[in-house]
């Protein structure tokens, strides 16, 4: 299996080939960006630390992806559980935040079609949503076999436990699964297409016009509304429109709105900026990360706009 780099330049070039897929993994794990970012960190300092104690039984990969998943497990076990809201694992979640594609596209090189597909899926922020709601190792055990997809003996090798205990898991974790993901997931927007860039366009130009009926017009009547870390939702198209409606439109609009598109966790995703009455200029306001049902739009999950300069995103226009 070889020996773990000794020297610092040595460890940290071999090291430095899986920090994009172990931030990938702990993101996966715990919904978070800023903690996954930390806890690779994390991950890299302590396999220094302890490259004295690698025995080589397993991969310098393997190994790493052991500290890292054991640190995210101590994290999971500090947390409190997610709290039940009626069906919505978004809003259940206030520590969730979105991962820019670019840096998706950074860590996931060179996969296959079907590959390609499973990290679409998996990466999704309704997924990550309702991992959150399994225990620590069922969350582990899920990752490594279904996202991963590594071999039951590999997950149990890793996780200290036994090849039926890992099965056992993972059964209990799919079922759990299956209760908090969205129904009719599989008429979600895959990649990226034409009709569902026409359905976000519509999306910005009613947004920037301040057009309701034609906003109302590109969300699904079911459509969900969420806003972490705020634990509220809302569910229905008038629902959403009566929320939004004081703020865009009207005497008592907050400002003019202008809207630039991207992308977070393979879905399409706008950044909103405000330009208040008497403002020079446009300030980050909200990012949403939309998900495309068809011909119309059946979630927004809105974030802070702290989140503009990890995607690259200016803070006024």
């Amino acid at each position: 299996m070889g020996e773990v780099p000794k020297t610092v330049v040595d460890f940290t070039g071999e090291a430095e080939r899986y920090r994009h897929e172990l931030r990938v993994h702990c993101y996966r794990m715990l919904g978070s960006f800023d903690e996954a970012e930390d806890l690779v960190q994390e991950t890299l300092l302590k396999a220094w630390r302890a490259r004295d104690t690698f025995e080589g039984r397993s991969s310098f990969r393997a190994w790493l992806y052991r500290i890292a998943t054991n640190a995210c497990l101590d994290v999971i076990g500090r947390r409190p559980a997610p709290a039940a809201t009626g069906g919505m694992p978004a809003a259940e979640v206030p520590w969730l935040q979105p991962f820019p594609d670019e840096l998706l596209d950074r860590a996931e090189p060179g996969a296959g079609p079907d590959a390609e597909v499973v990290a679409r899926e998996t990466i999704e922020l309704a997924f990550l949503a309702a991992v959150q709601h399994l225990p620590g190792r069922q969350r582990a055990v899920l990752v490594l076999r279904d996202v991963l997809g590594w071999p039951a003996a590999d997950a149990a090798a890793l996780l200290g436990d036994t090849v039926p205990a890992v099965n056992s898991a993972l059964h209990r974790a799919r079922v759990t699964l299956r209760r908090h993901l969205p129904e009719r997931r599989a008429d979600w927007s895959g990649e990226p297409n034409a009709r569902e860039r026409a359905v976000v366009r519509e999306f910005v130009e009613a947004t920037e016009s301040g057009d309701m009926p034609r906003l109302a017009a590109a969300l699904r009547e079911d459509a969900t509304w969420t806003m972490p870390p705020q634990p509220e939702w809302h569910r229905g198209r008038d629902a959403l429109m009566g929320f939004w409606a004081p703020f865009m439109a009207g005497p008592e609009a907050i400002g003019e709105w202008r809207v630039l598109e991207t992308r977070a966790n393979r879905q399409p995703a706008v950044a909103n900026y405000v330009r208040r009455p008497g403002g020079a200029c446009f300030e980050a306001l909200a990012l949403d990360v939309l998900r495309v049902e068809g011909d119309a739009i059946a979630e927004v999950i809105t974030f802070p706009a702290d989140r503009f300069a990890l995607f690259g995103l200016p803070a006024t226009l």
